[in-house]
């Protein structure tokens, strides 16, 4: 029997013809799926990305620590003014403050939200919850999901919150150590950087900031598959983390 599956998100159609090279678990979201019956044949799998608000509602209020973005719209075009297609466009991490929740209470004491409207930020990659709000994508997540805020368009100026902590990769090593020259897929990944910024800290039991053990302009070693990877407008690769992904200073 001929069988075919077709994934919706809220902007593309995957057919099976298509490549699933570039399709990684963050691009869709499955909220729900009817089961098929019991002998039914298979004709189609309809997965909802957003869970869309009904425009009879005006406004969505946050509650407790957290927050509404306005998602940030994916980028259509390279740097060069190409058209990317729809596996090549990269997810937005980032977007707008519209609104925040009343805050949290730890012991007896009340910690109001550290980001406000209108903050751009930057969030982890597969944080809180998407809705679709007056036509445009939202994101209701909680204010530890966000990485920190961005005041200009370049990632090196992020301000990170809490207990992160932005890095600058160190570039890929073009040559062993005996000085033969590495291939595009034999280099390693570097997991050694320069901290360029560093948040308050987490907040203890009586809602105080505690400081990080890392400074700006520490050399660290840090764990490979942790946090948001970025592109600067320097070319260089950046990275934002906790500060319990990075496991040492080097000097």
């Amino acid at each position: 029997m001929a069988t075919a599956a077709q994934l919706t998100t809220a902007s593309s159609i995957i057919s099976p013809s298509n490549s699933f090279e570039r399709l990684r678990a963050s691009r869709v979201k499955l909220t729900s799926f009817a089961p098929l019956r019991q002998g039914a044949p298979f004709r189609s799998l309809i997965v909802k990305a957003a869970t869309v608000v009904a425009p009879k509602y005006s406004s969505i209020k946050p509650l407790g620590d957290r927050v509404l973005v306005k998602i940030k719209i994916a980028e259509e075009k390279s740097v060069g003014g190409i058209l990317l297609p729809m596996t090549a466009q990269t997810k937005p991490q980032g977007g707008e403050v519209v609104a925040v929740g009343e805050g949290k209470t730890i012991e007896k004491n009340k910690v109001d939200i550290s980001v406000k409207t209108g903050a751009q930020v930057v969030y982890s990659k597969y944080a809180g919850t998407e809705v679709e709000f007056n036509g445009s994508n939202h994101l209701i997540l909680k204010e530890d999901d966000i990485v920190g805020i961005l005041e200009t368009d370049d990632v090196k100026d992020l301000k990170p919150l809490n207990d992160r902590v932005l890095i600058k990769v160190a570039e890929v090593e073009e040559k062993t150590a005996g000085g033969l020259l590495l291939t595009g897929a034999s280099k390693e990944k570097p997991s050694i950087g320069t901290v360029i910024a560093v948040g308050p800290g987490p907040l203890d039991e009586e809602g105080n900031r505690k400081p990080l053990s890392v400074t700006p302009g520490n050399t660290v070693l840090f764990s490979k598959y942790a946090g948001n990877d970025f592109k600067g407008s320097d070319g260089a690769d950046y990275i934002a983390l906790r500060a319990s992904d990075v496991m040492a200073v080097l000097s």
